[in-house]
């Protein structure tokens, strides 16, 4: 089913820039390249500048251990220098499951048969409200595609609700938006809704691979979709975000196409992906998830991140609860900045699970509380404790920061200092403000003593005394009561 481009007032136009026989060709060419050629795009990559189409393709096709054991090195260089050892975290949120199209891979799809809903703005606020007593700052909010049950009107509403709740010492600072494509008009009255990132999944920049996952509905139309971004950026969104499905087409092909589009935006506005998300396909209600041929297992796909963190080292690198404990954690050095954590994936799932905790603490081990079809099964289920304790024992500071956002850095801003790497000289600092105020309103006394540690130690990887000197003054500020106190 293609869009009406009338209806759309003229705003649908091709997505010409994601050029599939020139990714095929140069995969080809790179097939075998020599080592030499290998060790120069990995020094290149060490420069923080990116790379090109082709290096890409020559990181994609090598299968030397010793050469990739250089790739994973390189790529937490770049980690650390851009990122430092910061880790933000964040939870979704979702608030409808309605929606008209029938994609092949999703638990939502149309033709899968369950009591779908909508939340209440009543509903919303408790929703928030848990989110907040288990220390979030910022989400994501998630909807099906539904022009009737869940119209940009009703999304500006939520939006308004979730800004607007304010638990005990809990806020959300920041939202971001991960809904269908619409129009510039919608992305206007999103923007001024005070949205973070719009975030939208490609699922699979292969056209044949696309027309089979997006039988019907509007999200079937490639060029619509894939120019999205394009559309939210004219709209005045400052930062947008990427992701593609991992295991729906050759995850080769995809890296490429996703490094196109990002190389796209960069040539049309100066700025390219704020976040890359990095989800795998995982099983859900009506998926036959052993049917797909091109599942992406362990060792691809740390390689695919690691080279996503060499191309685009500036981006914000996204992975969700859909990968175990175990192995998110080992992410976080090849690339990783960004993780959810204690999400749930079901429309009301925040308070049913707290219904479900409660009556396990009540001894009643036999609870009947409502179960929503989840979009996608999750593989970590660890509460943002014991995630955040995880984090400290790794190295790694957690961050809750949303400064950027609020002050204005933000598209082109955030691009330049992320780049250069300055970005640290107010995010290290942040990082620290926002976790001392996990530590003191929502940590175990057991995390609150690690994380009092990781403090320390990461105040004196401030380099600035004066910065330095201001952070521990505002920490002393934070355990007298001050809250969201921030560079």
């Amino acid at each position: 089913m293609a869009v009406n481009k009338a209806i759309y007032n003229n705003q649908w136009e091709p997505a010409d820039f994601i050029k599939e026989d020139e990714i095929n060709r140069m995969l080809e060419e790179a097939k075998n390249a020599s080592p030499d050629k290998i060790r120069e795009v990995i020094a290149k990559a060490r420069q923080a500048k990116g790379l090109n189409l082709g290096e890409v393709a020559l990181l994609l096709q090598n299968e030397d251990k010793e050469l990739l054991e250089q790739m994973f090195q390189v790529a937490s260089e770049l980690k650390l220098k851009i990122y430092g050892k910061r880790l933000v975290l964040f939870a979704p949120l979702y608030i409808s499951d309605h929606c008209v199209n029938n994609c092949v891979y999703c638990g939502y799809r149309r033709d899968n048969q369950f009591s779908r809903r909508k939340l209440s703005q009543e509903e919303v606020a408790e929703e928030v409200k848990v989110l907040e007593s288990m220390g979030h700052k910022r989400l994501a909010l998630e909807a099906g595609e539904h022009p009737g049950e869940c119209p940009i009107d009703y999304v500006l509403e939520c939006l308004n609700t979730i800004y607007s709740i304010k638990f005990e010492n809990g806020s959300i600072r920041r939202c971001n938006v991960n809904i269908a494509a619409t129009t510039i008009e919608e992305y206007k009255k999103l923007k001024e809704a005070g949205i973070g990132t719009y975030i939208l999944f490609q699922e699979t920049y292969h056209r044949e691979t696309y027309k089979k996952m997006h039988p019907s509905g509007p999200k079937a139309d490639y060029d619509w979709h894939t120019t999205a971004h394009d559309r939210a950026m004219m709209a005045g969104v400052d930062d947008v975000g990427f992701g593609v499905l991992y295991g729906l087409y050759d995850y080769k092909f995809e890296v490429m196409a996703q490094i196109m589009h990002a190389q796209h935006m960069e040539e049309r506005f100066g700025v390219g992906p704020h976040t890359i998300s990095v989800p795998r396909i995982r099983p859900a209600q009506g998926v036959d998830y052993d049917s797909y041929p091109y599942l992406v297992n362990d060792e691809q796909f740390m390689k695919l991140v690691a080279i996503l963190r060499l191309a685009v080292p500036y981006t914000g690198m996204i992975i969700s609860t859909r990968e175990s404990p175990q192995y998110r954690d080992m992410l976080l050095n090849y690339g990783i900045s960004q993780i959810s954590a204690g999400s749930c994936t079901g429309v009301g799932g925040y308070k049913k699970e707290a219904e479900r905790l409660a009556c396990l603490a009540d001894g009643k081990t036999d609870c009947c509380c409502d179960d929503t079809p989840p979009q996608f099964a999750v593989d970590d289920h660890r509460s943002p404790d014991e995630v955040l304790n995880s984090v400290c024992q790794s190295g790694w500071l957690p961050s809750y920061c949303t400064a950027c956002y609020r002050k204005g850095r933000t598209g082109d801003r955030f691009m330049a200092l992320a780049k250069n790497g300055e970005i640290q000289n107010v995010c290290q600092p942040n990082a620290i403000l926002t976790f001392k105020e996990y530590l003191l309103d929502y940590a175990s006394p057991e995390t609150r003593e690690l994380g009092d540690e990781t403090i320390r130690r990461h105040l004196e990887e401030i380099k600035s005394p004066e910065i330095r000197r201001i952070t521990e003054d505002r920490l002393k500020q934070i355990e007298q009561g001050a809250r969201d106190l921030y560079f």
